[in-house]
């Protein structure tokens, strides 16, 4: 964290800190999105979310001011508003330390939080860049939220069925069978 950064976390209240915390215990999400992109080196594009969506906007205007990042939009359809962070560089200087300093209570969103943190140092990385880190962070991204109600565009068989077969191996299994073994 650079020193413009401290100044900042230091002006945070207490208070105020772990009242947005258990807020975001309860309500909040850490995600992480897989989008194909022919313009990417390895055809696909990792995408870091930190969101909370509620009726009432009060407490997410706080979480914008007090963290300093993020949009806040509202949703046409129903009106619910969505505060959201998807910008690497503030997830890595504005959101983990947040969280880290004032830490959640609920095991699942530590459980969350911290598989985010993995995912967001290799992002940071850029080890997207390679098949192996590419893989890595797609494999972690498949423990991040599990149960009921989680929706995903594309799921880690796309990614492999995506991936070319290999010529020196053209009697093997196809990579996404040999994954679930």
């Amino acid at each position: 964290m650079n020193q413009k950064n401290q100044q900042w976390f230091k002006q945070i209240p207490r208070p105020t800190g772990y009242y947005l915390a258990g807020f975001v215990d309860g309500e909040g999400s850490f995600n992480v999105s897989l989008r194909k992109r022919d313009d990417h080196t390895m055809k696909w594009q990792i995408v870091l979310n930190f969101s909370v969506a509620q009726i009432d906007k009060t407490v997410l205007s706080l979480l914008k001011r007090y963290l300093g990042c993020g949009k806040l939009n509202q949703r046409r359809q129903d009106g619910i508003w969505i505060y959201s962070v998807i910008n690497p560089l503030a997830i890595n200087e504005r959101i983990i330390p947040f969280f880290k300093k004032f830490n959640f209570l609920s095991s699942k969103t530590k459980r969350n939080f911290s598989i985010f943190c993995k995912i967001a140092k290799l992002v940071n990385a850029h080890s997207y860049l390679t098949p192996e880190g590419l893989e890595m962070i797609i494999q972690l991204r498949e423990k991040l939220n599990e149960g009921r109600g989680r929706k995903r565009k594309y799921s880690i068989h796309d990614y492999f069925d995506s991936l070319p077969e290999d010529p020196q191996r053209l009697h093997a299994r196809p990579r996404a069978l040999r994954k679930e073994k």
